[in-house]
């Protein structure tokens, strides 16, 4: 709205101030603090009425532009703060920076902090389970630069993405613009690694890989910064001020990577943001992409690692299912552990030897755990702290948390494993600032503190002088109104007090002609008058005087307090890294005692050995016991040899039958054991896979203009041309977007070109069961089926993964279980029968998709004829006796051995 339309000339100093502030603040909702509301105008108020329900009124109602106004009490501000800031608002919090009772003509108002999605730092707005990050997208002639902060906590982190990645490099996508569709690829895995809640880009960017990026990515807001802002020396400048060196190379970040001009960007808009010092931002972390396993957004979708696929939700995921931490600290690392499994055999030894000590001394773990549970938040406390925004309750939860330390620090003492043994040495006691907090601030403090009452008697002599003064002060006024209602004879008179008006004597009506001439009338009300005299106003003065200077006095010391404890900061965080640390490792050791699971043995061979594996979700939600536990054999042999060894397992068998759990649990357990944590097995030796792909599901980008059978094969493609030796892959049902015939031979092709070319290992469920002739020609490709049992009509699926090819995909009975009309059902068993007895038209043309059949399937390959079959064609079984029969029975049994 231009400045004629709101009438600028006509507006008061207080709404010429909101003007000015707005203009400095765009693209944000402005709360302007006034008196006890926070306030909002114009198109603000609307959404404010809107989205927190809050009474649209208007100012200046009279006039020939009255402006839309809202508000709410400015102690609220949190609960709306929330409300906004879930719908998607970035909010500017305008608040009154000095007494309005010092102040001199207009309370001076000032932005305080700009509250985004990405840059939370308030305990009432954060998911205390999940990281909250902000990302910014710098892309630059060399490729893309990333960088990300977890403000809550002071993580900060940057990586560079090439515009080629080696792989691609050597194994172009023939018509494509190679380089730009790996780069859009590659960062939309990050993204999805790091789920950011708000992401900064250039402004008016046409860099492919960050629009594809904004449109198939709807769930992060997209915040658009300068594109100045976005260079690399700019970038490079703003850090080493922050950081006080003279290069980036302490921190192992080159000075010249694209990641620096991200990582410039995102501590710029953190800083702008917050108003304050990031001093808890100490450090910038290189992301090392070959130390972690690469997990592409489609299989993390996929396999629900973080998040399910129906909800969104961090309920029913991976991460729900194996999360036995006590913290909110833990929890987030746990999600960082999942995102970002290892690939260093020697680091995921030493964790798994730390779960399996504690896995083993039950006694040590419950009483670490205990210990835990009972701490607080330290890494958000920690940020608090040194952002200036700590309450006394933070501070007081802050010591408590501190007190556990010696305990657990005991606990940890003299245990086996190198990796508790660091654990334990690193936890830092912070003894004096434990001992300042404890020894200064009352038991129970209050919420803010302008409440005062934060300090304890004794601490300072001049707070308890005028303490001392407030409560005699009150004492004498309650003997006073005493002394006056025997004086006067007035029974029902009592002295009362307001923010206008003071200390004041009120008389009921019924008393009024009782009243001294010496008292001063005040107020008049309907049933009552009020009244004031010297003596009482002299009282009053001495009360509030002393009041008012002892919660400026204890305001003054809890600020001190707050600078000491923001000053042990970075010893708070690597402490509270530490618990963190130590509550997964005792997490995923309870994870391991209560569902039975067993330590993997890591190796760095591309094997999968797995003894009655479990799908972990499944196997947790379902009743104990039913889960049906099923093996699996992939990669080399025990001894390492991989002569006859099967590395490609084709899995076919009936829908519903358990295919698609059964590859997803394979991949499910090579993640865990590549977290550090035990498996849900009976045995398992994993081979270190260096990618997990997983092409399941079927899904259209209509938006895009891609079909399901588009989306099918694109990311078929990618696996194609980025899987290595040492990767995982599972596949479900790859061809079935297209023509019978099609489908088939892109699925023998893409199983050839795995097995020839990839040569690594890969499930693959399919209903294609013309597939099960490749282990003829294709040495390490085996058949497996799941078992299924048949009788009187009825079919039982028994979930158990056998050797060996099925026939039949019962999709017919499945569609009865599924409640198709008994009628349809019916008659497409008759139709069935019919197709199987002649399975082509007049032009040759197939009219029965394979996938459906339930016998006598066409096959590539025709099968060669058993000698045993001539023989029997030529039997005279009318000239047989029964002892002929038998030895003929008993011949050709020992001819089939």
């Amino acid at each position: 709205m231009s400045n004629s339309n709101r009438g600028e000339s006509k507006l008061t100093p207080m709404m010429q101030r909101y003007m000015e502030v707005k203009e400095e603040t765009p693209g944000t909702v402005l709360l302007f603090r006034m008196g006890d509301f926070f306030e909002l105008f114009f198109e603000d108020a609307k959404i404010a009425s809107k989205v927190l329900g809050v009474t649209l009124t208007s100012r200046d109602k009279n006039s020939d532009n009255p402006v839309p106004m809202a508000g709410f009490p400015h102690h609220a501000l949190e609960g709306y703060l929330q409300k906004l800031i879930r719908a998607g608002h970035k909010v500017a919090v305008c608040d009154q920076v000095e007494d309005p009772k010092t102040a001199k003509g207009l309370v001076r108002r000032e932005v305080t902090r700009i509250v985004t999605p990405g840059t939370l730092t308030d305990e009432a707005l954060l998911d205390p389970h999940a990281n909250n990050y902000i990302v910014a997208l710098a892309p630059t002639k060399q490729g893309l630069g990333i960088a990300w902060l977890e403000l809550s906590a002071g993580r900060f982190q940057c990586l560079a993405l090439p515009l080629e990645s080696p792989v691609t490099a050597q194994q172009p996508l023939r018509g494509h613009a190679t380089h730009e569709v790996g780069l859009r690829a590659r960062l939309l895995d990050e993204l999805a690694r790091i789920q950011p809640t708000e992401c900064l880009v250039p402004e008016g960017t046409n860099n492919d890989a960050i629009q594809y990026a904004m449109t198939h990515l709807s769930d992060i807001v997209w915040t658009e910064r300068p594109a100045w802002s976005f260079q690399i020396q700019t970038g490079h400048d703003l850090l080493l001020k922050h950081f006080g060196t003279n290069t980036l190379s302490g921190f192992d970040v080159d000075d010249d990577s694209p990641a620096v001009a991200a990582a410039g960007v995102v501590l710029e808009y953190a800083q702008d943001t917050q108003r304050t010092a990031l001093q808890h931002v100490s450090k910038i972390e290189p992301f090392r992409r070959g130390s972690s396993m690469l997990i592409d957004e489609t299989t993390r979708r996929s396999l629900e690692l973080t998040r399910t696929q129906r909800t969104g939700q961090r309920e029913g995921s991976l991460l729900h299912i194996i999360d036995e931490t006590v913290t909110p600290m833990g929890a987030r690392l746990l999600g960082d552990w999942l995102s970002n499994p290892l690939t260093e055999p020697a680091g995921i030894e030493r964790r798994l030897d730390a779960v399996e000590e504690l896995a083993t001394d039950s006694v040590v773990r419950q009483e670490v755990r205990d210990q835990l549970s009972d701490a607080y938040d330290l890494q958000r406390l920690a940020t608090r702290v040194a952002t200036q925004r700590a309450t006394p309750r933070d501070m007081r939860a802050m010591a408590q948390t501190l007190a556990l330390l010696p305990k657990i620090k005991a606990k940890l003492s003299g245990r086996k494993s190198d990796l508790l043994n660091t654990l334990e040495r690193r936890i830092d006691l912070c003894p004096e600032l434990r001992q300042s907090i404890e020894t200064t601030l009352v038991d129970e403090p209050p919420v803010v503190s302008s409440e005062g009452g934060i300090f304890r008697t004794g601490v300072n002599a001049q707070l308890d002088e005028l303490r001392d003064l407030a409560r005699g002060g009150k004492k004498w006024i309650a003997e006073y109104q005493a002394r006056e209602i025997e004086r006067t004879g007035i029974p029902s008179m009592k002295v009362g007090f307001n923010k206008v008006f003071g200390y004041y004597l009120e008389v009921t009506a019924a008393h009024r002609d009782k009243v001294p001439e010496e008292y001063v009338r005040k107020q008049t009300l309907k049933n009552q008058e009020r009244f004031i005299t010297p003596e009482l106003k002299e009282y009053e003065d001495k009360v509030l005087r002393a009041e008012e200077r002892a919660i400026a006095l204890e305001t003054e010391m809890f600020n001190e307090l707050k600078q000491k404890a923001s000053e042990e900061c970075l010893r708070l965080q690597l402490t509270a890294e530490v618990l963190a640390n130590i509550d997964v490792l005792a997490g995923l050791a309870t994870l391991a005692g209560n569902q039975n699971y067993c330590r993997p043995k890591i190796s760095s061979e591309p094997v999968l050995h797995i003894s009655e594996g479990r799908h972990p979700v499944l196997d947790k939600l379902q009743p104990s016991g039913a889960f049906v536990p099923n093996d699996i054999r992939l990669g080399c042999n025990e001894d390492g040899t991989t002569e006859d060894a099967s590395f490609i397992a084709l899995i076919t068998g009936p829908n519903m039958a358990g295919k698609s759990t059964y590859i997803r649990q394979a991949a499910l357990i090579t993640i865990l054991a590549q977290i550090g944590s035990f498996v849900p097995a009976s045995s398992a030796r994993i081979g270190i896979a260096d990618r997990v792909f997983a092409r399941v599901g079927a899904s259209d980008e209509l938006g895009r203009g891609q079909s399901t059978f588009m989306v099918e094969m694109t990311e078929t493609a990618r696996i194609l041309n980025t899987a290595t030796r040492q990767s995982l892959v599972i596949l479900d049902e790859i061809g079935r977007g297209t023509s019978t015939y099609d489908g088939i031979s892109l699925a023998w092709a893409i199983t050839e070109h795995l097995h020839d070319e990839v040569k690594c290992r890969t499930l693959f469920a399919t209903h294609y069961h013309e597939l099960t002739e490749l282990p003829k020609t294709l040495k390490h490709v085996s058949n497996w089926n799941v078992s299924v049992h048949e009788q009187d009509g009825d079919v039982v699926f028994l979930h158990k993964i056998v050797p060996g090819s099925a026939d039949r995909s019962y999709g017919i009975h499945v569609a009865r279980l599924a409640g198709i009309p008994l009628d349809v059902v019916g008659r497409a068993d008759v139709i069935l029968n019919q197709l199987e007895q002649d399975h082509q038209n007049a032009n040759g043309k197939t009219t029965v998709p394979a996938r459906n059949r339930r016998s006598r399937q066409p096959s590539l390959f025709p099968e060669p004829t058993h000698p045993l079959v001539d023989q029997i064609r030529t039997m005279n079984i009318d000239e047989m006796t029964p002892l002929h029969a038998l030895q003929e029975l008993a011949r050709m049994k020992g001819a089939l051995k």
